[in-house]
C-alpha cells in the first residue's frame, strides 16, 4: 500500500526497484521497532512448560487425524451458552416448586428413579406421585417456555 500511495511522489532519482526496496526496508524497521515494544504470549509461559495445542495421541503415524475433531453442528458456542442458560433457568424454577413436587421431579427426572421407588422413598401413593410429577413438569415447562420467548 505504501508503494501504491507513494507512487505519485516517486521522482525517479533512483530506479523504481531501489525505491520500492527502500520503502520495504523502512516499513520493516518500523514494524520491528513496534514489535520490540510488545511481548508475545508465548514468552509469558515459563520455559519447559510447553504443551501441545492438540494431544499428539489424536494423530496417526502419518500425521493425519487418528480421531477427527467433532463437529460444532449442535455444539456451537451460541448453543452451548443458550443450553447453560436454560439449565440455570430450569434449576431456578425447580427450586421454586412446592417441596413435594420438587422432590418427585428431582427423584424421577434428575436422579432417574422408577415411579415405584419414588413412592417408596417419599411414602406416597402411585396416583399422588403421578399428579405431583405432572404438575411439577407442567410448571417447569411453562418456566422454560417463558425463558425461550425472552431468548
Amino acid at each position: 500500500m505504501a508503494v501504491v500511495s507513494g507512487l505519485r511522489s516517486f521522482e525517479g532519482r533512483s530506479s523504481l526497484k531501489t525505491w520500492i526496496f527502500s520503502i520495504l526496508t523502512h516499513k520493516a524497521r518500523t514494524r520491528g521497532a513496534r514489535e520490540r515494544r510488545s511481548i508475545a504470549f508465548s514468552a509469558l509461559t515459563p520455559p519447559g512448560s510447553d504443551e501441545p495445542a492438540v494431544d499428539p495421541a489424536r494423530f496417526a503415524a502419518d500425521g493425519t487425524w487418528a480421531v477427527a475433531p467433532s463437529g460444532w453442528d449442535d455444539r456451537s458456542p451460541e448453543r452451548l451458552l443458550l443450553g447453560a442458560e436454560a439449565r440455570a433457568h430450569l434449576d431456578a424454577a425447580l427450586t421454586e416448586l412446592p417441596a413435594n413436587q420438587r422432590a418427585v421431579v428431582t427423584l424421577r427426572d434428575v436422579e432417574g428413579l422408577e415411579a415405584t421407588d419414588v413412592c417408596n422413598v417419599l411414602g406416597i401413593s402411585e396416583t399422588n406421585q403421578r399428579v405431583l410429577l405432572h404438575r411439577g413438569r407442567s410448571r417447569l415447562r411453562a418456566a422454560l417456555e417463558q425463558f425461550l420467548v425472552r431468548a
